[in-house]
């Protein structure tokens, strides 16, 4: 052997042994830590666990609203589970399933679905699926005959430690639910260069191990938990029209279980080949057309006629384009059995994505496994603090369940909340609130004073409704406001003052309310210049051109003072009217005594007192004068 081929292998050895201590490490690191789990068994009461690998499916509660209901397996593929989950229409377009406390990271989200087992209700929903906001699946007719359509999955960042999942109806049955698996793989997994990462998020749109027949999930293959529990389609042929065969091996095979995608070693143990007759493979499959799309192409050399370099080589063109020429699987891995992945970004124009394997030198192509992705653009979220002032809204307005209002306002674009409408705004990377339309919708609470948070509203119509309370004055802080309309509600008290300041308002309809006060001044005038305003059938409003005059107006604190000093005056005026009407009975008193006098009875009553007290008064006087000037009787001789 020549000193070039020794160093060229001793190169070989260096490196190969570099990844397997490298492997080493990061295996050691990854089985330190489990990742983070949960799987939900939709419908249930109870934590559930099935067969073969004792799976734990935790009870459904907390998470969402929607109804329980028996379920049917329309597929093998389908977990044993019994119960479901289901959202009609009447509960609202969107229903979604929240999931608190998840770490931050990378997730591969996968949903189950069954059919609810009534025969009453539509045998086959038709609905689509979000996450995190952006729309990732839709079933379509026939979803439940197919075995890789009773399933969606995404590979999805979680950046809030929350995930959203929701179902939207389009009309056609009741949306359910079998199961949730929301699995955390490593950060980098299937990382296909720009612009993959956080703004993207990936829909598995196939994925097959070639020449065992068999499905299996990862979980049955022995893989890491990192690289989550995928499920491949196991196929014996790529075509039905081809002749090409399966073939596999027991040997062990190098460069598996890897950071950062995890591939168990089973799904190159086996795979499929052209045949002299037909020596090039072919692949085909239905797409949606103008997505973007990343292929994943997995080998390893297990035939045992070919041992060395140069003995097998192919191209691999995709929609008739090549992606990879002259492709030596023994040559680009340093070793027979030993993983080969190669990935590609595509953008397919059409309905369909077709891969061929065509050899340029010695004997057969061949192929081990497929994957296939969807790359979506993730939506940008509405602006946090303006969903939780809707949601207020929601409850102080009591809108009706129909209205739904779960999720995200405005994403996916395709489904966004009925009487919102939405702006993208450039300069935040968020959409916005700018129209609130829920007039004639039967509404019955009061208008939250939170509804300011909707700073980028432009227009607000609740007319119609059976509104009560007081126009909130924060209302006035909303400064691009152009259209108001609170019309015909049950609306009381005054207008704020703040709605003066609205200097975008041009329309305020504020008639058949049981408003009342003085109209604000700043707004008496504002008819001028355009703008229409209406406060007819408020039977206590005034100070306007159509509108009975009214004092002048006053301040809530002037308001109290009058009301104070009217009181005052009130109790001033009993006291005195107390006072007045005791004095006048002592006088009627004195008079009655006076008049009593002057009476004839009276006077000889009288005269007959004054008679006897001067009788009594000159009867000492007698008796003195008999004792001093006359003499005592005399005495009887004997």
């Amino acid at each position: 052997m020549r000193r070039g081929s020794l160093d060229v292998l001793h190169l070989r050895l260096r490196l190969w042994l570099l990844a397997v201590s490298a492997s080493s490490a990061v295996l050691a690191a990854d089985f330190s830590k489990e990742p983070f789990t949960i799987r939900i068994s939709c419908g249930s009461f109870d934590d559930v666990r099935t067969a073969p690998t004792n799976t734990l499916w935790y009870r459904d509660f907390g998470y969402t609203g929607g109804r329980f209901a028996n379920a049917t397996r329309p597929s093998f593929i389908i977990p044993p589970l019994k119960t479901l989950r289901h959202f009609p229409l009447s509960d609202g377009p969107e229903n979604c399933y929240y999931i608190n406390n998840v770490p931050n990271g990378h997730y591969q989200v996968r949903l189950f679905f069954a059919l609810v087992a009534d025969p009453n209700l539509d045998s086959e929903p038709i609905f689509d699926v979000s996450v995190e906001g952006t729309l990732f699946s839709s079933l379509l007719l026939g979803w439940s005959s197919e075995d890789e359509k009773t399933f969606a999955e995404a590979l999805v960042f979680v950046q809030d430690s929350s995930l959203s999942i929701c179902f939207h109806s389009t009309g056609h049955g009741d949306p359910s639910i079998l199961s949730i698996e929301v699995l955390q793989i490593d950060d980098n997994a299937y990382k296909f260069g720009p612009p993959w990462g956080k703004g993207t998020v990936l829909r598995t749109a196939k994925r097959l191990t070639c020449g065992s027949g068999k499905p299996a999930f990862d979980e049955d293959l022995n893989g890491i938990h990192w690289g989550g529990d995928r499920f491949w389609l196991g196929v014996k042929t790529l075509s039905s029209s081809s002749d090409d065969q399966p073939i596999s091996t027991e040997n062990i095979i190098a460069e598996t279980l890897l950071t950062p995608n995890f591939y168990p070693q089973s799904i190159y143990q086996s795979a499929i080949v052209g045949t002299d007759r037909q020596p090039s493979l072919s692949f085909e499959m239905d797409v949606t057309p103008n997505k973007n799309y990343s292929v994943w192409l997995h080998f390893a050399e297990i035939e045992n006629g070919i041992t060395a370099e140069e003995e097998r080589m192919f191209d691999v063109l995709i929609n008739g384009d090549t992606a990879f020429k002259d492709i030596d699987i023994i040559r680009m891995a340093g070793e027979r059995f030993t993983a080969l992945v190669l990935n590609k970004t595509i953008v397919v124009t059409g309905t369909t994505l077709s891969i061929l394997l065509q050899p340029v030198k010695g004997t057969r192509a061949i192929i081990s496994a497929i994957e296939v992705f969807e790359i979506i653009l993730a939506e940008n979220k509405t602006l946090a603090e303006e969903v939780s002032a809707l949601r207020t809204v929601k409850g102080s307005l009591g809108l009706p369940l129909r209205f739904g209002w779960n999720g995200d306002p405005c994403v996916p674009q395709q489904h966004p909340w009925s009487g919102v409408e939405c702006q993208f705004d450039d300069t935040k990377g968020h959409w916005v609130i700018d129209g609130l339309g829920l007039d004639n919708q039967g509404l019955r609470g009061v208008i939250p004073g939170d509804i300011s948070k909707l700073q980028h509203l432009q227009s607000i119509n609740l007319s119609g409704n059976s509104i009560k309370g007081n126009i909130p004055s924060s209302l006035g802080t909303i400064s691009g406001l152009q259209v108001i309309d609170l019309s015909y509600n049950e609306l009381n008290g005054s207008i704020p003052d703040s709605l003066g300041q609205l200097a975008s308002l041009q329309t305020l309809n504020l008639n058949g309310n049981d408003l009342s006060g003085r109209v604000p001044a700043s707004l008496g005038g504002r008819p001028l210049h355009r703008a229409r305003f209406n406060f007819t059938d408020n039977a206590g409003l005034c100070g306007i051109p159509g509108l009975h005059e009214c004092g002048p107006h006053l301040s809530v604190a002037a308001k109290i003072g009058m009301a104070f000093g009217v009181l005052v005056a009130f109790l001033f005026l009993v006291v005195f009217a107390a006072c007045w009407c005791k004095r006048r009975q002592n006088i009627l008193r004195a008079q009655k005594l006076a008049t009593a006098r002057e009476a004839p009875y009276a006077k000889s009553r009288t005269q007959f007192t004054r008679d006897v007290q001067m009788a009594k008064h000159h009867r000492p006087h007698e008796s003195s004068r008999s004792s001093n000037g006359e003499s005592s009787p005399h005495l009887l001789p004997s």
